[in-house]
């Protein structure tokens, strides 16, 4: 499970939406219910150089992080 602070990538294997891969600094996991495996997150698109650019909150299967 991702916690506060983590810099994922995140690509197609954690959802299909996610046709190019991108970076995703996490806010937090809500407390939603979802599909078993799945999960809420909360956080910001990072660009090349690490910077947030866009807050987001995304659908990820877990097993694909």
């Amino acid at each position: 499970m991702p916690r506060s602070g983590d810099v994922l990538r995140v690509t197609r294997a954690a959802s299909v939406q996610f046709t190019q891969p991108m970076m995703f600094r996490v806010i937090r996991v809500q407390d939603l219910p979802t599909c078993d495996g799945w999960a809420w997150l909360d956080g910001y698109e990072l660009d090349s150089a690490g910077e947030a650019v866009a807050r987001r909150s995304i659908f990820v299967r877990l097993h694909g992080l």
